[in-house]
């Protein structure tokens, strides 16, 4: 089983890219879960005076929840042309302890929505430079959902079949990474 921690760096009840979280769920091939991170909101601002043992319960939870998980995907908005602050506050947290953080050598991949046109095409890139960074394994493959308001079916399911059949692919080399991942990992420690 393959297990991926889908986090969405909006805040809002009805989030365009818990949607788009949602609609990557439901392509995912047998073998494989999406696990929706929803405490976002509950971590408190980075501060390396309060990164000290033992951690906030809500930085543990993130921790623990990304240690858990064979990969991570990201959907992030677009918050004045980059990453929204509370993902970035998540980024910050998970990057920790430094050398070892839990993302250091996790396959990533980021996605977004977006009302605009480009779909956070820049919060997207941010995203990526801040995990290469930290030391993921960033994906390079993108998906942009413009016009966010009205690219989801009633069932939360994209409209565009472009749009569909690359989240596909995104989620179907997000898994295929986290198997090398752990391959290797398991021939290391054999």
């Amino acid at each position: 089983m393959t297990a991926i921690l889908g986090i969405s760096g909006s805040l809002r009840r009805d989030s365009h890219n818990t949607r788009l979280l949602r609609a990557a769920e439901r392509l995912l091939p047998g073998g494989a879960e999406l696990e929706i991170y929803g405490s976002l909101r509950e971590l408190p601002h980075y501060d390396a005076d309060l990164d000290i043992a033992p951690a906030h319960p809500a930085v543990a939870h993130l921790r623990e929840a990304i240690a858990g998980a064979d990969a991570v995907l990201i959907a992030t908005p677009e918050f004045n042309g980059t990453l929204p602050g509370a993902l970035k506050n998540a980024l910050d947290w998970a990057s920790r302890p430094y050398g070892e953080s839990a993302l250091r050598g996790k396959p990533v991949a980021v996605v977004g929505a977006s009302m605009g046109l480009f779909g956070a095409v820049w919060a997207q890139a941010d995203a990526r430079k801040a995990l290469g960074i930290i030391g993921s394994e960033v994906l390079e493959g993108e998906l942009g959902v413009g016009q966010a308001d009205s690219a989801f079916d009633e069932q939360g399911n994209l409209l565009d079949p472009e749009q569909q059949a690359a989240l596909a692919g995104l989620v179907d080399e997000l898994i295929a990474r986290a198997e090398r991942v752990r391959e290797s990992e398991a021939a290391v420690a054999a």
